[in-house]
């Protein structure tokens, strides 16, 4: 960065004097070109969720209680049709009450009844034992209602930038800040 001295406040320095430079429609337009960008990554975002049927149709595994059959980092491509019945070998992503992250495992055991009502055991392929201690106080099965998604199909380890930007928070929002001075310094040539 020429002018900058090598330090972080001459780089600072830098970004607020081309903002001061800009013209008021120049800026206006910069912030409004942002605000499309933010708008469709939204709008592409609840059109999966459409599409999908799941609340949430791309997630990361975050552990590596899956190996081999998807590593930490990996991201999931999830399904979630109702009228899909969940089968013994699938591999579901579900929430827990009292849990705020999602987990995905495997289906190991299913009970139907006869009035269609379905219970389910799930473990982690890498675990020893099944997930009953995760699940809440006193459940032993998990039901539908309880599933975020199905796995569909997976992207190798491409999660990994979310698993780093939430073990370090300052990365984070340095790259947000970085990307954000980029989207509204940009100039169209």
């Amino acid at each position: 960065w020429p002018g900058s001295g090598g330090s972080r406040g001459g780089i600072a320095m830098d970004l607020f004097g081309d903002l001061r430079r800009m013209n008021k429609r120049q800026l206006y337009y910069q912030v409004l070109n942002f605000a499309m960008i933010v708008s469709s990554a939204l709008m592409i975002w609840k059109g999966l969720i459409v599409v999908t049927g799941s609340e949430s149709p791309i997630v990361v595994v975050l552990s590596g209680s899956m190996e081999p059959a998807f590593h930490r980092g990996d991201l999931l491509f999830l399904t979630n049709f109702h009228d899909d019945p969940i089968r013994a070998g699938e591999i579901v992503v579900f929430k827990v009450e009292g849990r705020d992250i999602p987990i995905v495992h495997r289906v190991i055991k299913v009970h139907e009844k006869g009035n269609g009502n379905i219970k389910f055991l799930t473990k982690g392929d890498n675990n020893e034992v099944d997930d009953r201690g995760l699940y809440k106080e006193g459940q032993n099965w998990l039901e539908k209602k309880d599933v975020v998604g199905r796995a569909r199909g997976f992207l190798p380890y491409v999660g990994m930038v979310t698993i780093i930007m939430n073990d370090y928070p300052k990365f984070k929002y340095a790259l947000l800040a970085v990307m954000g001075a980029y989207v509204l310094l940009k100039r169209e040539s």
